[in-house]
């Protein structure tokens, strides 16, 4: 399978309205939470919350985390998200997905529905 890319709309949760489009997001099955480069959390005024440690291909970085609107295939979720000085795309992780009801088919390379679980 290759790389899978969605449109995903990102917005700050107290303006929707104002959400901004990012056509080629790539689906990172590797990756836990929606990154995104802090050039666009600023344009969306995302109140960083705090920071975490996560690692990265080039090792462990502490990174900003926030909360932000997320909208991928008519499925949307307030969802928690990264802000990265160091990667310049929007990567979307299996949290974001799974939040969403939303999974990678393999045999496709799409984002399909899934189903969210109460058990």
């Amino acid at each position: 399978m290759g790389h899978v890319r969605v449109k995903i709309r990102i917005a700050n949760p107290s303006r929707r309205q104002e959400a901004d489009a990012v056509d080629d997001a790539l689906v990172d099955n590797g990756a836990t939470f929606t990154t995104i480069p802090r050039a666009i959390a600023e344009q969306l005024g995302l109140e960083v919350l705090g920071q975490q440690m996560t690692r990265t291909a080039t090792g462990d970085v502490r990174i900003d985390r926030s909360f932000a609107y997320q909208e991928i295939a008519g499925h949307d979720a307030v969802l928690p998200i990264w802000i990265s000085d160091t990667h310049p795309g929007v990567l979307v992780g299996v949290f974001t997905l799974e939040g969403m009801a939303l999974a990678v088919d393999p045999k496709s390379g799409r984002v399909v529905d899934s189903e969210l679980l109460l058990l």
